[in-house]
């Protein structure tokens, strides 16, 4: 079993930033890819950039040159900084860990709101 808890959420106007960050707990071993997602009311979740433990990273098209996705691998840690952030980013974001072959699950943290106004 992996937990994940997360924290850094929180409001912001439009522009600032924000730094989310999440850490892993229990079976570290078996995690391959950190990814973060978020939820916008009434809307589908989305992923918002993912990292895997070779460090090669992916984001989303609308989130690309203003976020920042890292690891700390010995801290078992994964962290997001938002910089210029729009009122649309607001949402729950969500720290996931994805298994390795061994460990073939996914796990999920509860989730932190941000909220960015206008």
């Amino acid at each position: 079993q992996v937990q994940l808890v997360e924290s850094g959420g929180g409001l912001v106007q439009a522009g600032g930033s924000l730094r989310l960050s999440c850490a892993a707990s229990g079976l570290v071993f078996s995690i391959n890819a950190m990814n973060w997602y978020r939820q916008a009311a009434g809307k589908e979740r989305e992923l918002v950039a993912g990292i895997t433990s070779g460090d090669k990273t992916n984001y989303a098209d609308s989130v690309k040159d203003r976020f920042t996705i890292s690891r700390d691998n010995a801290k078992n840690t994964v962290d997001l900084q938002m910089n210029s952030l729009k009122p649309e980013a607001t949402a729950v974001y969500y720290c996931q860990a994805h298994g390795t072959i061994r460990f073939p699950n996914d796990y999920w943290g509860q989730g932190t709101q941000v909220t960015v106004s206008s």
